[in-house]
């Protein structure tokens, strides 16, 4: 994918097990998707509240 493509509308568990599709996060909106380890460095974590 390159910047400004659309994503496909895929369905993947939350952190609590539940099942979210993309296009019910927020419809109509922009959003940016970030993957991550479930196991974060604390150097991670404190990056990602910058």
């Amino acid at each position: 994918m390159k910047i400004g493509d659309q994503a496909p509308d895929y369905e993947l568990p939350n952190q609590d097990g539940v099942m979210v599709r993309l296009s019910a996060l927020a419809p109509g909106k922009s959003l940016v998707v970030f993957f991550y380890p479930k196991s974060l460095s604390r150097y991670q974590v404190i990056r990602l509240k910058l």
